[in-house]
């Protein structure tokens, strides 16, 4: 009796293999999606997914940090570390509004900027983030200091530089055309542009080969012929000035600005790319990742919320989701290191 052949054919197991990694993190999301799902009829009575008013909240709140996590994700995948990017968004926040002050405000406070065209402060926001960026990326590619320690620094800078700009007082009543940045869905809308771009930058471009060159070796990234220091000044602005696009976002859809704005925001962000696959180690992830981890923070903090979960009790998951997250990529890595 001839045996019969067990072996796999080996197109299906390269199939397999070339599983693109986003697909699984889906998986994920969908599974912690039904299980509030059922918890919701178990102990509230109704549905999770079923309100959509709630969906869209959801959505709302964790599309402005969203826009961070996007450029804190190819920091991430460089091999470095971003900790300014909530300081940033305080900054920045405080500084655009100053110059989108409405014409009766302004006449009692900052008499030289009355109603001007909205483009002055989004330059102005955005040029506050470019250079906070230069400086983090020049400090990390030229004095060689770990982006830990540079990007901790502009943390304590940036916040006291928004308590600085205007004595620790809040700015309020924005024009009409800065407010209409956060109004709606608007900060979803700006949220998926950038996520559709960088995704586009990081897959096709020059700009993103060379940096999942200098996050998987910097060294042979360097001998390659890619200017390593130069690189990273550009993705450190990058970075940076979309956590400045994300600082106005936030100002125009409470009409309010404050120096406290944006607190432990780089670390959701953070947290949202390691749950989206990418790696702590550096030469590991995706902006559709990190869009999905984006989802599943949203649909987690959502999630407790609808529970009723007191707010305490959320902030310490919050803080072991963060570690977990840290934890499966230490693990991955690990598990990646014995197979080559």
């Amino acid at each position: 009796m001839a045996m019969q052949d067990t072996t796999i054919d080996p197109p299906v197991m390269q199939a397999q293999r070339r599983l693109p990694p986003e697909v699984n993190i889906l998986f994920v999301l969908v599974g912690i999606a039904l299980v509030f799902e059922i918890l919701g009829w178990i102990f509230q009575g109704q549905s999770f997914l079923g309100n959509i008013g709630r969906l869209k909240i959801m959505i709302l709140q964790v599309s402005v940090i969203g826009i961070i996590a996007v450029g804190v994700t190819q920091v991430i995948i460089s091999g470095g570390i971003d900790l300014s990017s909530g300081s940033i968004v305080g900054a920045v926040a405080m500084v655009s509004m100053s110059f989108a002050q409405s014409a009766d405000y302004a006449r009692a406070v900052y008499p030289a900027l009355t109603d001007l065209p909205v483009i002055v402060p989004i330059l102005a926001g955005l040029c506050v983030g470019a250079i906070a960026g230069f400086i983090n990326g020049w400090l990390i590619a030229y004095t060689k200091i770990p982006p830990f320690i540079a990007t901790l620094g502009m943390m304590v800078a940036a916040r006291g530089f928004a308590k600085w700009y205007t004595k620790g007082q809040p700015v309020s009543f924005p024009t009409e055309s800065y407010v209409a940045m956060g109004k709606g869905m608007m900060p979803v809308i700006i949220f998926l542009v950038v996520a559709v771009v960088f995704h586009i930058t990081m897959k096709y471009t020059r700009y993103g080969k060379f940096t999942y060159a200098i996050g998987a070796n910097p060294q042979a990234a360097r001998v390659s012929g890619i200017n390593v220091e130069r690189h990273l000044i550009k993705l450190y602005v990058v970075a940076a000035t979309l956590a400045a696009l994300a600082g106005m976002v936030v100002a125009a859809r409470g009409q309010t600005a404050q120096a406290g704005m944006g607190l432990m925001y780089e670390l959701d962000a953070i947290a949202m790319a390691v749950i989206g696959g990418t790696s702590l180690a550096g030469g590991r992830g995706s902006i559709i990742g990190t869009s999905i981890g984006m989802v599943i923070f949203g649909v987690i903090l959502s999630g407790f919320t609808f529970l009723r979960l007191d707010a305490y009790y959320q902030e310490m998951i919050k803080g072991v989701i963060i570690v977990a997250a840290v934890v499966v990529d230490t693990y991955r890595q690990k598990k990646r290191v014995k197979k080559s």
